[in-house]
């Protein structure tokens, strides 16, 4: 490009000369015309003409002069007069030489000077390139590669030969001309007469020997030429491009390989610095999440893609990061939530999401189709309530080689009309959504229109009027430029990318093309087929108004990318302003409501919740053995002693001898042991297991380093990992042979065993005594003195079930031992002596006051046999079943007890070498799941403490990445 570029400012400072020395030439000849004929002519003059035009050409002149009347002038006079014109002749003509010279060099400076500067920087080479030999080979290398690159790119020898041809020609031509200008000077300067307008004009003609026709014809030859000349520029500049490009390519296959070999270089490097735009594009991330009290408002730029629905966004975006990351739909809305991509240079062509650690590779048309899955069901699932559209910002990042950094935001298509299967407010919401991101006064608006529709028909024009009415910060892109070029007036398309169709302002018009409307089509493909378009298209006409610059998405995505970097560069500094004053408001909130306290965001205090609670894991595997077996004893005997009274003992108690309460007991034990037994036990030690867990958290919060801010969700870890777990199975199988074989034992072997025996069924039938008599408490009402001193009344049928309990009282004093059922007899008896009392009540009214009657009854005469076993161990040991006292319910309670005793063993060592550590895996596993859910940690871990210093530390956060990125920035600079 540099070499064409100097050779046409040679060809115009050539053409600056023949203009000038044509100038010199007609002045000389004006000046000719006005001199007395004698200090015309010299005799070198007539020495130089008689050399060219032969010895008869004197003659011929002086005849000439003789008829006009002319006297041949002094030799010496007109040798000096000659000499003068000579002298100044060449000083002005050197003057011009010189002058056109030095303007064409000053301009052809300037151009280079401008090329130079839109060059990218490469300084990042400095950090990235070896040092030393190693770089002095490289460079070697690389100037090699360069050398091949130059010949391979040499302007067309054909084409440089008939450059310098046609110089040669009008060099020629023009020396030709202007002698026989200064000759038809010298014999018709006589008989001009006319004004000097009138005589520069027909002397340009006379002198150049042509006629206005011939005139005509040669400038439509020249024009000719200049179009022709203007095409091999225009193709050779494609050339160039391809070449350049094809340069691009292997200098990236270059660093790509030497990147390589850097990563997989096995040194203790430093670590990998992050390029600028990862870490702009980090603080971006970081505000999305934002929520702030104060009035702090997101103004960094970016570049917003707008449009109206299906008019090429997407794949304006996809043509920019060179792969085809969207998914697409025959008309149907496809974006449906803001979609932030990152672009940025990198050694592979991939993409990644911010919140995901899988890349994929954009080379491989299968992760293609993955990525396109993945970004469909994001949107999806960004959509909620039933809306259509959602504010939710789905992060990606792509990297390869070539591609222009810069963040951009593609939104939702704008909408006309809405179908029945959208929300309501589908149309309210996208555009309020592209106003609130095209509102930042520092966000790049990047205008997508429709070249195939009319110009008339689009919304998004209007909306960024709105927000840009100066068009400082829009880029018009036009669309589909091949089918507008079918359909419209070219003239109308020149017309929208120059600016002077719509209304609207932009800081420029591009014109793009973004397929041919085939979904398998490559990048390349299209991007051939766009090369293709504007090589060929009627857009280049000769009077259009379109620039080259102005077309193809290569070119967009430069001039974006400057915008971009241009306008981060002049507004970054004014953002971390803004976030430094923030931050100091919310340091100084901090220090005048928690002065004493460090803060603390949420993660922070959850992993500190998380290792007090699983400290409190620990402390299970530290309590005692004994403890442990008191808690689990009480549990089991709670868990079982209703089904130990209900079904076994007071069954066996009221079969009436004490061969068959042993019988009975015998039957009942195993059915329970095979059955019911090993699951109630296990349930009893869970639930232990549970209860003294929860009292550990319990004691801790009474400690003085106890932080009331963790109660909530360490309640709520303990809850959910209580519910997850289970006892290991194989435990109800081995209870089960153990209590089986614990049961099988009938004879109480020491005085300690029996008097533990007896105090156990005291205490058992105590406390089932107490139930008991709870339950005729509520059946009877209260008695006298509390009805005195508490000023309570007997209601109706309080008073009839104490009428039914008189007479029930009589049964039992005349027979203690009585049966647990009442006969029919009994039932009628007490029913008519009732009557005769004016109390009608039924049977099955004095069968349900009976039995709470009979089991009090029952359970006293329990106790009195209790006392009567206390002493008599050793009568029970010489005489075995047959002594003379009945204590066989208290071997019942010695084999439940020995039950007892042997199952809350095995459930301590279960509790202490696997049930504590499982319960540990599953606390565990639920933080693990807490800490990945923000909604679940800002729910359980809340409070103005809390939410003060979440603010403070992303402010901070934020401030600290935006001066990391700003002193990258000046680095850079």
């Amino acid at each position: 490009m540099l070499r064409i570029y100097q050779n046409t400012s040679r060809r115009t400072a050539r053409k600056a000369v023949v203009y000038a020395t044509t100038k010199v030439a007609c002045c000389n000849h004006s000046t000719l015309c006005g001199i007395t004929s004698h200090a015309r002519r010299g005799p070198p003059h007539e020495q130089r003409q008689q050399q060219r035009n032969g010895p008869h050409h004197e003659e011929f002149l002086l005849a000439g002069n003789s008829a006009r009347g002319w006297q041949m002038p002094p030799p010496s006079r007109g040798y000096g007069m000659l000499v003068v014109r000579i002298l100044r002749g060449a000083l002005k003509l050197r003057y011009l030489v010189l002058g056109g010279a030095i303007g064409g060099g000053v301009s052809l400076s300037k151009k280079y000077e401008d090329w130079k500067d839109g060059l990218p920087d490469m300084k990042w080479l400095e950090d990235a390139m070896p040092q030393g030999e190693r770089w002095n080979a490289f460079s070697r290398n690389l100037m090699e590669v360069g050398g091949l690159v130059k010949n391979a790119i040499d302007i067309d020898p054909k084409l440089k030969q008939l450059g310098e041809d046609k110089l040669s020609e009008w060099r020629n031509w023009f020396d030709n001309r202007l002698d026989d200008a200064i000759e038809a000077a010298d014999y018709q300067g006589v008989q001009i007469v006319e004004t000097k307008e009138d005589l520069k004009a027909k002397t340009s003609v006379a002198a150049l020997g042509i006629t206005t026709d011939e005139s005509r014809k040669k400038y439509e030859k020249l024009q000719s030429q200049v179009e022709t000349l203007q095409t091999e520029i225009m193709n050779v500049q494609i050339k160039y491009q391809k070449e350049l490009e094809k340069m691009e390519k292997e200098n990236r296959d270059l660093r790509q390989q030497f990147l390589i070999l850097k990563t997989n270089k096995k040194t203790s490097a430093k670590k990998i610095k992050k390029s600028l735009i990862d870490m702009y594009s980090e603080v971006l991330d970081e505000l999305s999440g934002y929520d702030t009290g104060y009035t702090m408002a997101d103004h960094l730029p970016r570049v917003v893609v707008v449009g109206d629905q299906s008019s090429g966004k997407t794949s304006v975006l996809e043509s920019i990061a060179k792969a085809r990351i969207f998914p697409r739909g025959s008309g149907e809305m496809m974006t449906r939530a803001p979609v932030k991509v990152t672009l940025a240079e990198g050694p592979y062509h991939v993409a990644q999401f911010r919140d995901s650690d899988r890349e994929y590779d954009l080379t491989k048309e299968s992760d293609l189709a993955d990525l396109r899955k993945e970004v469909e069901f994001r949107m999806r699932a960004s959509v909620r309530g039933g809306k259509t559209v959602s504010n939710e910002v789905i992060s990606m990042t792509v990297k390869g080689p070539g591609l222009q950094r810069m963040v951009l935001v593609d939104l939702p298509g704008i909408i006309s009309t809405m179908t029945v299967d959208m929300a309501s407010d589908t149309k309210d919401s996208i555009h309020q959504m592209t106003k609130h991101y095209m509102s930042n006064p520092n966000a790049i608006i990047l205008c997508i229109q429709d070249g195939s529709v009319d110009a008339e028909r689009s919304n998004v024009t209007d909306l960024v009027m709105q927000c840009d009415p100066l068009g400082r910060r829009t880029i018009f892109v036009l669309t589909k430029v091949d089918l507008a070029e079918e359909l419209a007036d070219p003239d109308r398309i020149r017309k929208i990318l120059s600016g002077k169709l719509f209304p609207m302002k932009a800081l420029g018009y591009y014109a793009v093309v973004t397929g041919r409307g085939r979904k398998d089509d490559s990048i390349d493909a299209i991007r051939q087929y766009e090369e293709d378009f504007f090589k060929n298209s009627k857009l280049f006409h000769r009077r259009g108004v379109i620039m080259p610059h102005q077309v193809t998405s290569r070119n967009l995505s430069l001039a974006v990318s400057d915008r971009f970097w241009k306008m981060v560069r002049e507004t970054i500094e004014q953002q971390a302003d803004a976030f430094k004053a923030t931050r100091f408001n919310l340091e100084t909130e901090w220090k005048n409501n928690f002065p004493r306290l460090r803060e603390s965001g949420r993660d922070e205090l959850f992993d500190k919740a998380k290792g007090e609670i699983l400290d409190e894991v620990v402390t299970l595997s530290q309590i005692s053995a004994k403890k442990w077996d008191d808690a689990l004893n009480a549990k089991l005997w709670e868990k079982l002693s209703n089904y130990v009274f209900e079904n076994i003992y007071l069954p066996a108690a009221q079969s009436g001898s004490q061969n068959s309460f042993n019988t009975m007991v015998d039957i009942k034990l195993r059915q329970w042991a095979e059955q019911a037994l090993p699951a109630k036990s296990v349930e009893a030690g869970w639930e232990a297991l549970q209860l003294e867990f929860i009292s550990l958290m319990e004691r801790s919060k009474k400690s003085q380093d106890h932080d009331g801010i963790f109660d909530q969700l360490k309640g709520a870890v303990v809850d959910e990992a209580i519910r997850r777990h289970s006892w290991e199975d194989k435990a109800i199988d081995m209870l089960r042979v153990i209590q089986l074989n614990t049961l099988e034992d009938r004879f109480v072997h020491t005085k300690s065993e029996w008097d533990s025996a007896v105090k156990f069924l005291e205490t058992s039938v105590n406390a089932k005594l107490v139930q008991t008599e709870e339950t005729l408490g509520q059946m009877f009402g209260p008695g006298q003195m509390r009805r005195l001193t508490h000023w309570q009344y007997l209601t109706q049928d309080q008073q009839k079930r104490r009428c039914v309990k008189g007479e029930l009282d009589k049964i039992l004093k005349t027979d203690s031992k009585h049966l647990p059922t009442l006969s029919y007899d009994e039932l009628t008896t007490v029913r008519k002596n009732l009557q005769r009392d004016n109390v009608d009540v039924d049977t099955d009214y004095i069968r349900q006051t009976w039995f709470p009657v009979y089991r009090k009854h029952f359970l006293q005469q329990a106790l009195q046999r209790a006392k009567d076993c206390r002493k008599a161990y050793y009568l029970y040991t010489q005489q075995g079943a047959e002594c003379e006292i009945s204590c066989s319910d208290v071997v019942l309670f010695w084999r439940i007890q020995q039950v007892i005793k042997i199952t809350g063993n095995a459930l301590r060592q279960q509790v202490i070498n696997r049930e504590a550590r499982r319960l540990d895996k599953e606390i565990k596993a639920v933080l693990d799941e807490f800490s990945d859910d923000e909604e679940k940690k800002a729910h359980l871990l809340t409070g103005k403490r809390v939410l003060l210093a979440e603010e403070l530390i992303k402010v901070r956060m934020i401030q600290e990445k935006l001066e990391e990125f700003i002193n990258s920035l000046n680095q850079e600079k």
